[in-house]
């Protein structure tokens, strides 16, 4: 982990000091540089001269000439660093550590906002509009926030592990990466302003929920962890998240939020600030990891008194959630767009019945949404079954954005009516398996009985009415994909005995 005091040196320091004991390390018992790699450091130290104006422009108050001039000296190390790999005799090292330092130094100075803001004005026709995610809200330094007194982005160490973790993000997890993102966007209002409670940055609230459900307020891991956070139920009991009239608020977004911010300050304080063990804590558990680190709280994670004793998943998780976080703060310094979303929260009051499905059918692509808006809108009212008709004067969850589409689309006209048809279509009900001859089972096997769902049944709703049983048990023992049950369904029951 970055050594916490090096925040306020790095603040007052002048970059060319910095950069001038980096070149010496570079420099140090190597042959003398070629030409070519020459004209590459030389356009390194421009660059740096860069930043050194765009610093004094923002503290001479004159923040627009400070961001162009940012911009263009970034622009230039960016180039720079992609001629060196070809270049021999070039440190392509030395260019990732600048840029490492650049980017940090700005998080300590500026007071321009992170890297969204300076995404381009042009986007593709039906996209969606408005202002982008970072703009929305007025917390926009997104960058500069602090935790515990220390800048975010010296408590993430650019080590091995982080860097493969970016690598992943950007390739084989990009997908994921920018639905996490999209989903968040839209439970932004009901989540962020949890963290800001806590005084906690916003960049590690999304590196979590990128890692732990993308964004999907309703995801249940294998282990039985819930919500979009992934609390355990008995730790979520320990944080104020129970089951009322049938509704598990592990799956509520601000709850969970709330909870968790609960949680990351519990560790914090146990843990002397240490964000890696806090981050390890939350994912293989505080207990273990109190008797792992004792009285250490300074130690790594990576040291190998401790690394060699945590999970492969914990190695894996801690540095995933914080490159997703430092990829919020600075998507466009690695090549990363993420969409402009308008998260406004909005709500309608229903016309006339419908379900969230027939919603999302009738709705559309609207405001640019090619993947539909079953998602959004099932994120933002959790607590209802989505294939439950509701009645008319229900209000609805959604995007501000929606309200008009809403109006014109689902309230008269033929979408409602063909959402309706497809939502009611009846399914042939195949016959029962015949009777088989029943085999002796073992003294103590558990009874079982069966439960036809009716209309407006939720498989937690069944559980916690029925008891003696958990919604992970019942979900395994009729073979369910995402506690996903219809009318009519018979489902296998644990019994009291």
């Amino acid at each position: 982990m970055a050594p916490h005091a090096f925040l306020r040196s790095l603040r007052l320091a002048p970059l060319a000091g910095a950069l001038t004991l980096l070149a010496a390390c570079a420099s140090s018992g190597a042959p003398k540089p070629t030409p070519q790699v020459s004209q590459l450091y030389a356009q390194l130290d421009q660059a740096s001269k860069g930043y050194e104006t765009a610093l004094t422009q923002s503290r001479a108050g004159d923040a627009q000439a400070a961001q162009r001039t940012l911009d263009t000296a970034l622009n230039q190390l960016k180039e720079a660093a992609a001629h060196c790999p070809s270049t021999a005799g070039c440190d392509p090292q030395r260019f990732f550590s600048v840029f490492d330092r650049l980017l940090r130094l700005k998080d300590g100075n500026f007071s321009l906002g992170d890297d969204l803001s300076g995404m381009d004005d042009d986007q593709p026709e039906g996209s969606n509009s408005g202002k982008s995610g970072a703009a929305s809200l007025p917390e926009m330094q997104r960058s500069v926030t602090l935790l515990r007194g220390q800048q975010l982005s010296q408590l993430i160490a650019m080590n091995g592990p982080v860097k493969a973790a970016l690598e992943m993000w950007l390739t084989q997890w990009r997908g994921n990466l920018m639905d996490a993102y999209v989903n968040y966007e839209f439970l932004r209002y009901q989540m962020w302003p949890e963290y800001q409670k806590a005084d906690l940055p916003e960049a590690l609230l999304f590196g979590i929920l990128a890692k732990e459900s993308g964004g999907k307020v309703h995801a249940v891991s294998r282990s039985g962890a819930a919500g979009p956070l992934q609390f355990m139920y008995a730790t979520g009991l320990r944080f104020g998240l129970n089951t009322e009239d049938g509704f598990d608020s592990r799956f509520d977004p601000a709850a969970s939020a709330r909870a968790n911010a609960e949680y990351i300050d519990e560790q914090l304080k146990a843990f002397n600030n240490n964000l890696e063990l806090t981050l390890a804590a939350y994912n293989g558990g505080e207990g273990r990891m109190r008797r792992l680190v004792g009285d250490d709280t300074s130690v790594s994670l990576y040291d190998p008194r401790i690394y060699n004793q945590v999970s492969q998943e914990t190695r894996d998780y801690v540095p995933s959630v914080l490159a997703a976080a430092w990829l919020f703060l600075h998507p466009e310094s690695y090549n990363l767009r993420f969409p402009r979303m308008d998260g406004a929260p909005g709500s309608v009051v229903l016309k006339r019945p419908a379900s969230i499905t027939e919603l999302t059918v009738c709705l559309g692509s609207a405001g640019g949404m090619n993947d539909g808006w079953f998602r959004t809108l099932r994120n933002l009212n959790p607590r209802l079954d989505p294939q439950a008709s509701q009645p008319q004067g229900t209000r609805i969850l959604l995007p501000k954005l929606l309200e008009r589409p809403y109006e014109a689309r689902c309230v008269d006209g033929p979408w409602p009516i063909l959402a309706n048809d497809l939502h009611t279509a009846v399914l042939p009900v195949a016959p029962p398996d015949p009777p088989s001859a029943p085999s002796p089972k073992p003294a103590n096997t558990a009874k079982t009985r069966s439960y036809v769902v009716k209309r407006g049944d939720t498989l937690t709703g069944i559980v916690s009415k029925l008891g003696c049983s958990s919604v992970q048990e019942v979900a395994q023992m009729n073979g369910l994909n995402h506690q996903h049950i219809k009318p009519g369904q018979s489902l296998k029951l644990p019994s009291c005995r």
